[in-house]
């Protein structure tokens, strides 16, 4: 199949990254999303997210003219669907994102159409897309209708790239393509070859789905012995650092660091769907889940404690007037994506339940969500001159640089260990 235009249907990290190589390549991308802010931010040849290099990729493709934004679906030869799939109250899968892509992009679907579904999904989610297709367009027929004989090829091709790193990895991974039959799956190799380096491996759409899923439990897993082992290290009068640095000299022991708890898109919210397809047999990853999502809790508890500590090394001060400094709000470092951050959801409760002034340093973002009014953002060196209380977050590199010295006399709670308690 020839393709000379491609819609990515969600312009987010994964998204606009997706659009921005394809037209890379000379391409012509129609990006659509819902956000107008977004809309005309990319199409103004500038970014809306934190990326590095993005910012050069997109701007040299919007000029050139292979890229352009819009909030309305229009026709082309492949539709990428990269929104998002969060759950639901019970951690249930909520596809209604999935939904409202399908039916945007319905109306200008034609003969011969490619549509793959890129946001990480339930098993099932795929054929549950072409369902919603074959729903809105009785005129074409479908995979789950008539096999390789269909008008429209149907996939999934999850995305696998590290915040940070999107452009190069998108380019250099491999990319597991699972069609609803051989030629779907053929169909969208070819377009993925356009730009993908590593090999395209082919599957079918539930595999692929699985796969996914699987990575990041894997990951979820791992981290959650991790933070586990912290916390029976602090009950032991052990230190964690020292202890993960010790074993991992073992030829065949790799353990993970631990941090406050598990975020982003991916991790936090993945391995949710493995437990609700198979509820009774999914132990072990649920297991993880609860050992992250209690991650948060305890490290308030530590936060806690260390004010006491404070109040106790200044006899006459109150709790409203010890200062605490949060640093980072972004899921992992070096990023300005907040989504699913324990980081942010620590801050958030500690501005409700502590006293007296909280302020945050985030050296990726301008401004601090809605949900953190009462907090004040400011520098390292702001947030170090006036707190008498240091909780750190997240380790970006800013916060690595910041010299030993300057912290001496404060109360430090470090969940990543990397500055000297």
């Amino acid at each position: 199949m020839s393709i000379s235009k491609v819609s990515v249907i969600g312009l987010g990290y994964i998204g606009l990254p997706t659009a921005a190589v394809f037209a890379s390549r000379k391409i012509q991308v129609i990006g659509v999303d819902v956000n107008q802010h977004c809309v005309d931010t990319i199409n103004r040849g500038q970014i809306h997210i934190v990326e590095p290099d993005l910012d050069m990729v997109v701007h040299a493709a919007v000029t050139e003219g292979y890229l352009r934004a819009s909030t309305t679906a229009q026709a082309a030869d492949a539709f990428l669907i990269a929104v998002p799939t969060p759950f639901r109250e019970g951690f249930k899968p909520d596809l209604s994102y999935i939904e409202s892509a399908s039916k945007a992009i319905a109306p200008v679907l034609k003969k011969g159409d490619l549509v793959i579904l890129e946001s990480t999904s339930p098993v099932g989610a795929t054929e549950q897309m072409a369902a919603w297709l074959a729903e809105a367009r009785p005129d074409l027929s479908f995979p789950q209708q008539k096999g390789d004989a269909s008008d429209i090829r149907v996939a999934h091709c999850p995305e696998r790239v590290l915040p940070g790193h999107v452009l190069r990895e998108l380019v250099q991974n491999d990319r597991v393509i699972g069609g609803m039959t051989e030629k779907c799956s053929l169909a969208a190799r070819a377009l993925y070859k356009t730009f993908v380096e590593g090999e395209c491996v082919l599957t079918n759409a539930r595999t692929a789905e699985m796969c996914k899923l699987t990575e990041n439990s894997f990951r979820d897993v791992n981290i959650a012995f991790a933070n586990e082992l912290s916390i029976i290290c602090e009950e032991l009068k052990v230190d964690v650092w020292e202890l993960i640095r010790l074993a991992n000299r073992h030829p065949r022991v790799n353990i993970l660091q631990p941090g406050p708890g598990v975020g982003g898109h991916c991790i936090a919210v993945d391995p949710w769907f493995i437990v609700d397809s198979a509820p009774e047999q999914a132990r072990l990853i649920r297991t993880a889940r609860q050992v992250n999502d209690s991650k948060p809790a305890w490290v308030i508890e530590k936060l806690h404690a260390a004010i006491g500590e404070h109040l106790s090394k200044h006899p006459g001060k109150t709790a409203q007037e010890v200062v605490v400094a949060c640093f980072g709000l972004a899921f992992k470092p070096d990023i300005d994506d907040l989504r699913e951050s324990p980081a942010l959801e620590i801050t958030k409760e500690v501005s409700k339940r502590h006293a007296g002034k909280v302020v945050v340093v985030e050296p990726n973002i301008h401004t601090l969500p809605a949900s953190l009014e009462a907090t004040v953002l400011c520098t390292v060196e702001e947030a170090i001159k006036q707190a008498d209380v240091l909780l750190l977050l997240v380790d970006h590199k800013p916060f690595k640089a910041i010299a030993p010295q300057s912290l001496e006399g404060l109360q430090i709670v470090d969940t990543r260990g990397i500055w000297p308690v």
